[in-house]
Formats: structure tokens, C-alpha cells, sequence
């Protein structure tokens, strides 16, 4: 169980109780609580968590930043994945809604982000300095775009899975427009089809033409 309590001065003290992961999960929650902005420090038992830090936001920024121009921009990945997932639920005759939600839940744990972004919906988030309350709003910025660019991750996933399936993909789904390229291709590629290869036909023989006389050959 985590505990959370106020210091005196400002800031929040957060500890674990004493089992064997302790160390584990206290090093987890300050690199996630330094991932969200946060100066925290760490006691012998317990982490404190001291204010906003810039040099924390700078980097949250940049890796926000990053995750949108990396992983979140590579939506054949996401394809390739969704198929290596469904694909064996298949093969345990799992129903269609259970092969979806067992394909979303898996990307969204690769994605990352969607939990990181669940674990501060809502969090009201505020600085007096003007310096981090501008960085706070690129943070929001990126956060939304974030967000939005997971959702067509996890869209184009459930495309996979009810393709895969043999299901009905959802009309939002079909009417988003995006243009997967690749993606597509690996959907059409793994979905089996029994339908006899056509045969190339015969090219037709050139037309031949006809062989002039001496004297119509020299007007």
C-alpha cells in the first residue's frame, strides 16, 4: 500500500509499506513523478516530492516531443503488433470482443502513454513562476496531441483485431480517413484468403501489318 501525506513547508512526502519490492516500486515512482515535472528526493524510507522542477518539465517536454516524432509516428509497427497479438488469440477461439480488448490493452501498455497521460487526468496543475506556467502550457499541448495520436493507435488496432476476426469494423473507424499505407497492406497480407490465385491472361499478338508492293512502297 502507498501512503501520501503532506510536509510542513510545502511538497508531499510518499511511502511504501515495508515488503520485499519496496526499493522496486519507491524507484518506479520517482522516475514516473520526475517524468511528470516533479523534483523528488529520496529519504532512507520514504520519497519527497518538493515542487515543480524546470529541468524535470524541460525534459518531459522533450520527451513528449519525442514520443510523437518516434513511436507514436509509426503506425506500421502498431499494424505488425496488432497481428502478432491477435492473431494467436485466434487460435484460441476467443470470441471477437475478447480478442479486441485483449489487443488494446496490449498496445496501450506498448504505447505507454495512454497510462501515463490516465495517471494525471484531471490533475489540476499550476505554477505561481512564469517561466514553468509557459511550460506547463507546451506541456498541455503536447499531453492533448499525445492523446489524440494514441487514439488512432489504438483505432487502427481494433481495425486489426476485427479484421483479423472476422468482425465488423466500427463506421468511426472506417470514416477516420488516415492513410496507413504499409498498415493496410499488412492487415490485407494476414487476413486468409481462399479465393483461387487468377490466371495472367495470354498477351494479345501484335497486329501485323501489311507488306506493301515495290510500287506502293515508292510513292
Amino acid at each position: 500500500m502507498i501512503h501520501v501525506a503532506e510536509l510542513p513547508l510545502g511538497g508531499v512526502q510518499v511511502w511504501v509499506e515495508d515488503t520485499p519490492d519496496r526499493w522496486s516500486v519507491q524507484h518506479r515512482m520517482a522516475r514516473e513523478l520526475r517524468l511528470a515535472g516533479w523534483h523528488t528526493e529520496a529519504s532512507a524510507d520514504r520519497l519527497l516530492v518538493l515542487g515543480w522542477s524546470a529541468d524535470c518539465l524541460h525534459h518531459r517536454a522533450r520527451m513528449l516531443a519525442s514520443a510523437l516524432r518516434g513511436r507514436l509516428a509509426d503506425f506500421d509497427q502498431t499494424a505488425v503488433m496488432a497481428v502478432m497479438i491477435a492473431n494467436p488469440l485466434k487460435d484460441r477461439d476467443l470470441s471477437i470482443d475478447e480478442i479486441v480488448l485483449e489487443v488494446e490493452e496490449q498496445l496501450s501498455r506498448s504505447l505507454r502513454w495512454p497510462d501515463r497521460l490516465a495517471d494525471l487526468d484531471g490533475l489540476e496543475r499550476t505554477a505561481t513562476v512564469e517561466s514553468l506556467r509557459l511550460r506547463l502550457a507546451q506541456i498541455a499541448g503536447l499531453e492533448a496531441k499525445v492523446a489524440r495520436r494514441c487514439a488512432e493507435h489504438l483505432s487502427l488496432a481494433t481495425q486489426v483485431a476485427l479484421t483479423l476476426a472476422g468482425g465488423e469494423v466500427p463506421t468511426r473507424i472506417r470514416e477516420s480517413g488516415r492513410d496507413v499505407g504499409l498498415s493496410e497492406r499488412v492487415v490485407a497480407a494476414s487476413v486468409p484468403n481462399n479465393s483461387p490465385a487468377p490466371v495472367p491472361a495470354e498477351p494479345a499478338p501484335a497486329p501485323v501489318e501489311p507488306e506493301l508492293s515495290y510500287a506502293e512502297s515508292t510513292r
